[in-house]
């Protein structure tokens, strides 16, 4: 058998390519151009998502034969979409983040003082987000006429393998600093479990200082201190208000690029909107999806050309060719629009910054698989019952006194009963506010295990009492620990 020579033609990845809408065709066309000048050995497959596709009646704004072309490339660079006002139209990044199990959402806070006006000229924060779970599961209900609900889900899978990202991250990376935000002084169970789960995983990552923060302190001291902080990882909900907040401070939202990772797939897209006030004038800065663009190269493994485009913009920024959103006099020589801008970056190919922190990337792409979680033994002692009540002139004393004497026959015992998950009955003050949401906590009389059967006979009583029983949540233990928060005197 003969020897084969080694090939020397480069791999080329094809990616799926959305050209958005609003000013997403233009910024869009100016990074291709660039991507293409600097040989990224890239084919483009260009589909159709975005307002076009609300409009035709896709509510998630992806046709069928788009979603197949992005899971087959399993990478996506997406320019921003609009979303028609009304008509329940979905969110359509929720949509892909949640279908292609893009679970990290990073966005890195870079000043690029002087050139860039910034009030922390050294700032240089990552936010690494939790993207599937938290509130933005968007699970909401109408229980009653004056209350409504929605749930915040968060698992250890999810928890673990957005902890442990970001742990990979800073190492991959050479930063020295995980800080956890999250409120686990108020929920004990969500953000409790995220706080626990990084206080493990941080323990495996001697080598990176790790803490933790409440997170409305730690937002605070975010936007007076930002070099105080190297990477926070983070839930969805405080990650997207913080990411949010960072890219001010850094000096414009029209410079950061955002990266949604999953363990298959993964979509690049700048932090901003559509901006359609301006779409089709030629003057909107590409920067945001350009650096989208090289955090794409560096998760297929293309760190070289990703280096070699971001020094390029690096130098353009130096050399004071700006956009309208960044062009300061005294400091900027050209106020250029998108096409020019890309342009000057493709000039400059191959030159680095002289004053800015030039580009280095060397790390590969960052996998990680949470791990499976522990068995324990599961055991049913109660069931908190939510009813629709307003009969009585909303008395917690008269309501208490008609599930006890329901309950009791059932063989079950009223522990207490919230409104607004304040303690009103036994012992409530006349001074708490009472709408028509109560929340009522039954356990079995004499304590222990119960069955579902016997929770159905307890509602039936409940029901057969005339009263409206609007949702139940079954309380747990597991290994003997509760899974439900305590109630005032529990």
């Amino acid at each position: 058998m003969g020897t084969s020579t080694p090939s020397t033609t480069p791999h080329v990845h094809t990616i799926a390519v959305a050209h958005g809408d609003g000013i997403g065709p233009e910024i869009m066309r100016a990074t291709l151009r660039v991507l293409e000048a600097a040989a990224a050995p890239l084919r483009f497959d260009t589909v159709e998502i975005g307002e076009r596709a609300y409009l035709e009646g896709h509510t998630s704004g992806i046709p069928s034969e788009a979603w197949d072309r992005i899971r087959e490339h399993r990478v996506l660079l997406k320019a921003p979409i609009t979303t028609p006002q009304g008509g329940g139209y979905k969110s359509l990044n929720v949509t892909l983040r949640k279908s292609l199990n893009l679970f990290a959402n990073v966005r890195q806070a870079r000043a690029f003082a002087p050139f860039v006006s910034s009030p922390h000229p050294a700032m240089d924060v990552v936010i690494v987000r939790e993207n599937e779970e938290d509130l933005y599961a968007g699970i909401e209900h109408q229980q009653t006429r004056e209350v409504t609900q929605v749930l915040k889900l968060i698992s250890r899978p999810g928890s673990e393998r957005i902890v442990r990202y970001a742990f990979e991250y800073a190492r991959a990376y050479g930063r020295k600093r995980v800080t956890c935000m999250s409120k686990p002084n108020i929920m004990k169970l969500t953000d409790g479990l995220f706080q626990r789960v990084f206080e493990e995983i941080a323990a495996e990552y001697p080598d990176i200082h790790a803490d933790h923060m409440i997170v409305d302190i730690g937002a605070a001291r975010l936007a007076s201190e930002p070099l105080a902080f190297d990477v926070i990882v983070t839930l969805n909900l405080y990650g997207d208000i913080l990411s949010d907040i960072t890219a001010q401070l850094a000096g414009s939202v029209g410079l950061a690029g955002s990266a949604n990772v999953g363990s298959q797939a993964a979509m690049f897209e700048a932090i901003h909107g559509s901006a359609p006030d301006i779409a089709g004038q030629g003057i909107a800065n590409p920067s945001g999806l350009l650096m989208a663009a090289v955090q794409m190269l560096v998760h297929l493994g293309e760190g070289a050309v990703a280096e070699r485009i971001e020094n390029a913009w690096l130098v353009t920024l130096e050399d004071g060719v700006h956009t309208g959103d960044v062009y300061r006099h005294g400091v900027s020589r050209e106020r250029v629009g998108t096409d020019a801008f890309a342009d000057a970056v493709i000039e400059r190919l191959g030159r680095v910054p002289e004053q800015l922190h030039k580009a280095h990337y060397g790390a590969d792409a960052i996998k990680v698989e949470a791990n499976a979680t522990p068995a324990s033994r599961k055991a049913l002692v109660g069931v908190d019952v939510f009813l629709d009540w307003s009969a009585e002139g909303r008395v917690p004393d008269a309501l208490g006194a008609r599930l006890e004497r329901a309950a009791g026959p059932a063989g079950w015992r009223l522990e207490m009963v919230t409104n607004r998950g304040v303690k009103v009955y036994p012992g409530g003050m006349a001074e708490t506010f009472c709408t028509d949401h109560w929340r009522c906590r039954l356990t079995p009389d004499g304590g222990g295990e119960t069955t579902f059967d016997e929770v159905l006979t307890l509602l039936a009583a409940i029901h057969g009492a005339d009263l409206e029983v609007i949702k139940t949540e079954h309380l747990y233990t597991f290994d003997g620990v509760p899974g439900f928060s305590l109630g005032q005197g529990q």
